[in-house]
């Protein structure tokens, strides 16, 4: 089931989740990380390792030694010594205000800093955390790789945190406020993404700070942020969850297109207008099962194929 705003039957079309999201707690997460890592046995997207040109086993390859630059802003960022399918891991940010922020990188060879670039910020479930290991996200979910078919001119941050929620956001808004200062990036396309708990955290920057994002797209996850904010700047959102979504059902995700179609409906908005700016995409059983997933939650990762769904993201 697909819904954006279109027509007059959008406000009754949604139907009552079958579950809810559960409470945070670490025994669940653990229990989602679960479903989230066996996709990395179970989802194998064959082009992802064509495009990036890389048979590479995870931080065989090696970058330049470690060094060390002053932002203008102050601070430090320490580079990563590894490499990965393009990315050079484990990079650091260490923000005066928000301690140390690890991402890894991918930096088109073409960059040179005289025209302006996209970029994408890719936040991972549990699975991706930096306390799961360097790396991990790039590993388990192919988000950050399949991107760059959309946009050769295009930076990619895979941003590793430590949890799901506000300390994570803040950290998030700091690395893009430092990338937005100290790389040639176009104000204009400035797409952010997150799958599961990075759905989560992501969605909380949403509610901060959408003004520095150009459109967000939400994968198999609920909304913890504010909603005002998001309408006020009208950041187009794109909501796609499993209809039986192991840890989250699609419960939250509806909830969360209600509650932003009916601010917009308050803004004066129409359907049309409305439709460009915010879609839900609920999937159901034969999406997943067609494509070999015996579980939703971890088949969220088959988003990162679906051309539909990441063509919307960077058309914005």
């Amino acid at each position: 089931m697909l819904l954006n705003a279109c027509g007059s039957g959008a406000e009754t079309a949604l139907q009552s989740s079958a579950s809810e999201a559960e409470n945070a707690a670490d025994g669940t997460r653990e229990e989602a990380a679960d479903f989230e890592s066996e996709q990395t046995e179970e989802v194998t997207v064959e082009s992802a390792a064509e495009n990036t040109g890389s048979d590479i086993e995870p931080g065989t390859d090696t970058a330049e030694e470690e060094s060390a630059s002053v932002p203008e802003s102050g601070g430090t960022v320490s580079e990563g010594t590894e490499e990965y399918r393009g990315f050079v891991l484990d990079n650091v940010l260490h923000s005066e205000t928000e301690g140390d922020i690890h991402y890894n990188l991918y930096v088109p060879d073409s960059y040179d800093g005289s025209e302006p670039y996209a970029v994408f910020f890719t936040l991972p479930g549990y699975e991706g955390l930096y306390f799961q290991g360097v790396g991990q996200n790039l590993y388990s979910e192919e988000f950050g790789f399949l991107a760059q078919n959309y946009n050769p001119e295009m930076i990619v941050v895979a941003p590793q945190l430590s949890d799901w929620g506000e300390t994570s956001a803040r950290q998030t808004i700091a690395l893009v406020e430092y990338f937005l200062s100290h790389y040639n990036i176009d104000p204009d396309q400035v797409y952010g993404e997150g799958y599961s708990g990075g759905g989560e955290t992501m969605s909380q920057v949403m509610g901060m700070r959408p003004d520095l994002f150009t459109a967000y797209l939400q994968c198999s996850s609920q909304w913890d942020g504010a909603y005002e904010p998001v309408v006020e700047n009208r950041t187009p959102v794109y909501l796609v969850v499993g209809e039986s979504d192991e840890y989250y059902g699609s419960g939250p995700s509806e909830e969360a297109y209600e509650t932003l179609h009916a601010l917009y409906l308050q803004e004066g908005l129409s359907e049309e207008e409305i439709s460009e700016l915010l879609v839900l995409d609920v999937k159901d059983a034969d999406y997943f099962e067609s494509q070999g997933m015996t579980n939703q939650h971890g088949g969220g990762n088959l988003f990162a194929a679906d051309e539909d769904i990441m063509g919307w993201l960077f058309s914005r």
